[in-house]
């Protein structure tokens, strides 16, 4: 039998990357896109078009209701962006995504025919996100078996990795230009280097920065 995945795709580095990763372990793969009507549509403006260069199957679906339910600095342009104070979450934050991401993603996959669930979470470089979390993807991957009644695996490859191993796993995959251009992190919607600022920008940079240097110094 095939091997179908479906990629929890926003364009951005991290889920690029995972992108990029299952298109070199499965047969074939299809992405999905959330609209949760967040903070700039550049997002989903570039997460379709690399699908469209890719020739993946790409799906955008309405999540307009998680708007209204978490409001947060990626749902509001009224909220500023902060890392948040001791203890406590940042502001761009959304309560619920990657709960309802990977539900909706395990609802595709099952009328797909899908078993396997990728996502770009990561416990190593993230901003305290409690969704983030390897406790909470193995425990959500139990869930989704249970309510479908099927055998689904959740892929996490960056689980483990900082930012610059995040780089070196592109770089390893053939991708690191394209990553480093084409994709969107910034959390002002500036696609590549961004606007260099805002934490999505700093931790992506950062990570870029010890990757070159580590490259440099292996040379």
């Amino acid at each position: 039998m095939k091997q179908k995945a479906v990629v929890v795709f926003s364009g951005g580095q991290d889920s690029t990357t995972c992108l990029f990763w299952a298109l070199k372990q499965f047969d074939e793969v299809i992405a999905v896109t959330f609209d949760y009507q967040q903070r700039h549509i550049a997002e989903l403006q570039c997460a379709k078009e690399i699908c469209h260069e890719l020739g993946i199957e790409h799906h955008v679906l309405d999540m307009s209701l998680l708007n209204q339910l978490a409001p947060n600095a990626l749902t509001r342009s009224e909220i500023d962006i902060t890392p948040g104070a001791e203890g406590e979450l940042p502001s761009t934050f959304v309560e619920g995504r990657n709960l309802l991401f990977l539900s909706f993603a395990g609802v595709l996959a099952k009328v797909k025919g899908a078993k396997h669930l990728i996502t770009g979470v990561c416990e190593t470089d993230f901003s305290g996100y409690p969704d983030c979390r390897d406790i909470f993807i193995k425990s959500l991957n139990v869930t989704l078996n249970l309510s479908m009644d099927t055998d689904f695996v959740i892929h996490t490859p960056l689980m483990w990795l900082n930012k610059a191993e995040t780089w070196e796993l592109a770089d390893q995959l053939g991708q690191f230009d394209y990553i480093r251009t084409k994709t969107l992190t910034c959390y002002e919607g500036i696609i590549g280097s961004g606007c260099g600022t805002c934490p999505a920008c700093q931790l992506r940079q950062r990570g870029l920065d010890h990757y070159l240097m580590k490259k440099k110094a292996g040379n």
